[in-house]
């Protein structure tokens, strides 16, 4: 299987990741699929993908999420880092998505598209003490699963944010059964009504090319 990128560079890549959604995290209060979405909306994710140094090794994850909020918000972030002695679950979750990227290859969208990073979270408890290989066998099983039974867009992301269908609908204004009717796939979200569309991304906190099919 070909790797994401050298794996000299797997080990400062990993500890990257993890310093960046930590301090995102504990320093500046973002919940962990927001900032996700905003590093994938940013850009940097895709040369981080792909090995880019300058991502990988050439900055601190501090750095990389200050950039990811310039990119994306405009604002400058000065808040400084926490010192820390031991790995918080969203520092570990990183820390093992990074390694799963680069051991399968998928882009770091596809994979939060089949496991958003609450999930990853959730596996925690039962894997943090295990080798990092036991996390790559239990999320490329979950990966291959959700990409079999076609988990629409919409559904996927309406539950990274921890809502329920008529949480969503309350939310964004959207009918509770049109919501139904896209992700049971009897609508064609990509015909929607560019309001509608709208409302779903904001209260998401995703792009509207994020919900097509």
């Amino acid at each position: 299987m070909t790797r994401a990128y050298k794996e000299s560079y797997l080990n400062k890549a990993q500890k990257t990741l993890a310093a960046m959604m930590d301090y995102a995290v504990s320093d500046l209060n973002y919940e962990p699929d927001e900032f996700f979405m905003l590093f994938l909306h940013s850009g940097l994710v895709d040369e981080f993908g792909r090995g880019n140094p300058k991502y990988i090794a050439g900055k601190s994850g501090v750095e990389l999420a200050r950039e990811a909020i310039l990119i994306t918000t405009g604002q400058f972030v000065e808040v400084t880092p926490t010192p820390r002695f031991d790995r918080s679950p969203v520092y570990w979750a990183a820390w093992a998505l990074a390694y799963y990227q680069w051991y399968s290859g998928h882009s770091f969208e596809e994979i939060h598209k089949a496991l958003p990073f609450t999930e990853l979270l959730n596996m925690y408890p039962t894997l943090h003490e295990a080798d990092v290989n036991k996390f790559v066998s239990v999320a490329e099983e979950v990966f291959v699963e959700r990409k079999k039974k076609g988990e629409t867009n919409l559904s996927r992301l309406r539950k990274a944010r921890g809502l329920s269908q008529k949480e969503l609908a309350k939310a964004s204004g959207v009918a509770l059964r049109m919501i139904q009717l896209y992700e049971q796939k009897q609508n064609d979200i990509n015909k929607s009504q560019a309001a509608s569309l709208r409302s779903l991304a904001r209260t998401l906190g995703c792009r509207i090319e994020d919900l097509f099919e």
